[in-house]
């Protein structure tokens, strides 16, 4: 029950009847055409500077002042120092096509997430050209007519023209956490929400003219905390730069030494920085969580944050509401009570004149055009028990909203010549108000709980005494008559026990948390098979309880009932303090500090009222709470492709650095074999495996049978890491292998290094080949499609023999034919290399 009218849901739907209704009170046909444009012209569009994007430029600008990208330039300008102008062009070459791939993943990553802000942009309910039509927040221009309501967040500034019952929380301008009353007239400011009712406003202002973009408070302004992961990757970052820079000093001091030619030494000393920068590290984490959200919102789940694809994974407990949510999205009037004659009877059917007051008295107190489920089946029962009476004039005089714990509301309407007062609400609220004898409030007490245990919505209903002075300033002061009671039926969703059932396999408690009877919710958490539907705490009992057993409490509950905003946000306090991952779903105003307060709230798509989906950090756009499901499995995906593509770069790294690093540390006779013409060669290849081909790779079997990871779970270190460097060395010793035997045995520079890296390209290969799993043989994932691998491994390839056979190519790169049967041996090195972890994993296959 709410006192006010819905705010449009994205995407863009169709006005509802209640903006209808409520748009002819708001008289004139709004805007033209013209006039819009007139407007937008004068005063500019309804968007803020800070929410402006970087464009193409900016991302130029990020990719010119790459580390990789200004050492490729420096030893670009080294070569023409030296001479070497087919060197220096490759390199330039080279330098256009790891920007044009570094362009291409941040422009690809950018419209990936400008695709998801305009699937997320609020909408506006507006009058234009005579009609009432949705249009995004930023199209409002000066003057328009704009329909606000309950839960919705004001777009701009404007005055208001029309209103029921509408008051504004503007806490984001003054602090004050009281919500405002507001009359004809008074001036309202983008940002600020409606707290209950609606209202037609003329705006005013728009944009950086507003209030808000004057203060320049914008939320799109306010700098996004980075998460753990971010932080980790972020830091090992720069610590290999740190590395790289002291790996870069300490080779040039060395060549310097041997050779006295510091333009030389130079040019070595970079070719092994730019070995030791992991920059497909940062690129491939922007790509996931970019194209992850993306994916995501295919699927229908709105991703406010890129980020928050990462945490998906990690969530341990779903706390979610019951209707709409678990249960279907209409309600149906099932049974009706009078307390006249004390008999229960079912809908549809043929109803006495009392129970049919009850039914009348339940619908005049309700909107006049609601959106609410269950007013809509009130009115709707009410209209098929007395069509002519459902027919008549019933306007409204007076109303009293949704108010109090547990809540009723009231509203006074003019019916023929008289004024009739109806309230409907929680049954506590209802008989609290009529004061019953003491027998008769134990009766209905008791009918109210049989019903509740049958799942159904009990909701008590009154008839008060007009009072001839006017109106009493709270609903209560009026003389009231107990009617009866009206049953509504909400039932479960058909994949309700299945969505449960597949968080629960993942690892993933479920708690209910509704505003209904314990009884209702107990009995629907049954029906749908929650584990343990029988634990229980009230929205009370929460208040009630001190911290410490509140905490302990909270976690062995499975069901919380007649629930208010303190008490919802207590509880996910007291899971998050128990160290769970809190993923949190709600659609109402009085869901935001939860929302907001969880570590990823869930905000109901349709039914979501503006300030939910804002306090969420995901949107559900068809209000299916197994799109949840799927959502945690495409970030544990997304996750578990990420440490593949981390570990991957770690492995491939470790023996490009140490076949540059040890010849000229070890003194070997032929060092220096690899320049940056061959590491860029390398980075060409690595880039695009990291961050397109695992970034494409999917789901392992069972992954949805695991447990989640610990929010706090480290990327970049542990066994996993352990092993990668292991792997690593494998790599670094077949390839040294190679060099050192090809050496001794008197082999020409140009033929040693042909072999070295030759070498370390298969490796390259089979290490992305074993890589594409931490436990499945290789065997195994081949028959896992991931055609854009198989493009990138076939590329590598093709480059390799190109670098080979081709003459041109050749020279450029300082090689030699190569006999078959050397390369032969190359690729057994580059097996041997790789092939002991499929050892490893069969071996932890058979302990498991």
């Amino acid at each position: 029950m709410h006192a006010a009218l819905p705010a449009p849901a994205p995407p863009k739907p169709a006005p509802s009847a209640a903006a209808s209704v409520a748009g002819e009170t708001a008289g004139g046909l709004g805007l033209t055409d013209a006039a819009v444009a007139a407007a937008r012209r004068a005063h500019g569009s309804n968007t803020l500077a800070a929410s402006a994007g970087a464009g193409w430029l900016g991302t130029l600008k990020e990719v010119v002042l790459e580390p990789m990208f200004l050492m490729l330039l420096t030893a670009g300008g080294l070569y023409v120092a030296l001479g070497q102008a087919q060197e220096a062009i490759t390199l330039l070459l080279a330098l256009l096509l790891v920007a044009g791939i570094s362009l291409y993943q941040n422009i690809r990553s950018n419209q990936a997430l400008s695709a998801l802000r305009e699937l997320t942009q609020p909408q506006a309910q507006v009058r234009r050209n005579g009609a009432v039509v949705t249009v995004p927040v930023e199209k409002l221009v000066v003057g328009d007519a704009v329909l606000v309501a309950e839960g919705s967040r004001l777009p701009a500034d404007g005055t208001v023209t029309e209103l029921n019952d509408f008051s504004v929380d503007e806490a984001i301008l003054t602090g004050e956490a009281v919500p405002v009353a507001k009359a004809r007239g008074d001036a309202v400011f983008g940002g600020t929400s409606a707290v209950t009712g609606s209202a037609w406003l003329q705006l005013t202002a728009v944009g950086n003219s507003s209030r808000l973009g004057v203060i320049g408070h914008s939320m799109e302004s306010i700098i996004t905390e980075k998460t753990p992961l971010q932080r980790q990757v972020h830091q090992f970052v720069l610590r290999m730069a740190w590395v790289g820079a002291g790996a870069f000093a300490l080779v040039w001091g060395v060549n310097y030494a041997h050779s006295g030619n510091w333009v030389t030494a130079l040019l070595f000393g970079l070719t092994l920085a730019m070995s030791v920068l992991p920059e497909e590290i940062p690129m491939a984490f922007s790509s996931f969580m970019a194209l992850g959200a993306a994916r995501l919102s295919r699927l229908g789940v709105l991703t406010k944050q890129p980020q928050t694809v990462e945490s998906l994974g990690s969530a341990t407990i779903i706390c979610t509401d019951k209707t709409g949510t678990l249960t279907q999205d209409g309600m149906r009037l099932a049974q009706v009570y009078a307390e006249a004659t004390q008999t229960l009877l079912p809908v549809p059917g043929a109803l006495p004149p009392q129970a049919t007051q009850v039914l009348a008295y339940a619908r005049w107190a309700s909107e006049t055009t609601p959106f609410d489920p269950m007013e809509q089946a009130l009115v709707a029962a009410f209209a098929t028990a007395s069509p002519a009476e459902a027919q008549a004039p019933c306007p409204m005089v007076h109303e009293y909203p949704l108010a109090g714990t547990p809540p009723m509301m009231t509203h006074v309407r003019q019916i023929g010549g008289a004024q009739v007062v109806a309230a409907k609400g929680a049954v506590e609220h209802i008989l609290a108000v009529c004061r019953p004898a003491p027998a008769d409030a134990a009766r209905l007490r008791e009918m109210a709980r049989q019903l509740s245990v049958q799942g159904y919505r009990v909701l008590g209903v009154a008839q008060g005494q007009p009072e001839h002075s006017g109106f009493p300033a709270e609903q209560d002061d009026f003389r009231w008559t107990l009617l009866g009671l009206v049953a509504l039926e909400n039932p479960p969703k058909a994949n309700a026990a299945a969505v449960v059932r597949a968080f629960t396999q993942a690892g993933i408690q479920v708690k209910m948390i509704t505003g209904d009877f314990p009884e209702t919710a107990q009995a629907i958490a049954r029906q749908i098979q929650l584990p343990d539907a029988d634990t229980l705490l009230t929205g009370q009992q929460v208040m009630d309880l001190p911290e410490p057993e509140l905490q302990r409490q909270a976690a062995a509950t499975a069901v919380f009932a007649r629930m208010f905003p303190e008490a919802k946000l207590r509880v996910v306090e007291a899971l998050k303090k128990n160290g769970a991952v809190v993923a949190m779903t709600g659609d109402g105003v009085n869901d935001g500090p939860a929302l907001k307060a969880a570590h990823i709230g869930v905000a109901m798509g349709r039914r979501g009222t503006e300030v939910a989906r804002q306090a969420a950090s995901l949107v559900l756009v068809d209000d299916d709470l197994g799109s949840m499901v799927t959502a945690i499995a495409q970030g544990r995906r997304i996750y578990q492709n990420f440490k593949k593509a981390v570990f991957y770069v770690v492995s491939i790294h470790l023996p490009i650095v140490l076949t540059v690093a040890v010849p000229l540390l070890a003194g070997w006779p032929l060092a220096n074999l690899l320049t940056p013409v061959h590491i860029i060669f390398l980075e060409l290849v690595m880039g695009p495996t990291c961050s397109i081909a695992f970034e494409n790779e999917p789901a392992e079997a069972g992954q949805m049978l695991q447990p989640p990871r610990p929010l706090t779970a480290t990327l970049l270190a542990g066994a996993e890491l352990s092993r990668s460097l292991v792997q690593g060395l494998g790599i670094s010793a077949a390839v040294l292998g190679v060099y050192y035997v090809a050496m001794r045995l008197g082999q020409p520079e140009a033929a040693v290094r042909s072999l070295v890296f030759a070498t370390l390209v298969l490796s390259n290969i089979f290490l992305t080949l074993s890589s594409r799993s931490f436990t499945q043989s290789v065997g195994r994932m081949l028959r896992v499609p991931n055609p854009v691998l198989w493009l990138m491994l076939g590329l590598t390839l093709a480059l390799l023999l190109a670098t080979l056979l081709v003459p041109a190519a050749r020279q450029l790169f300082g090689f030699v034919p190569v006999p078959p049967a050397a390369l032969s041996w190359c690729t057994l090195a580059a097996l041997a290399g790789t092939g002991w972890v499929e050892i490893y994993k069969a071996i932890r296959r058979a302990k498991a």
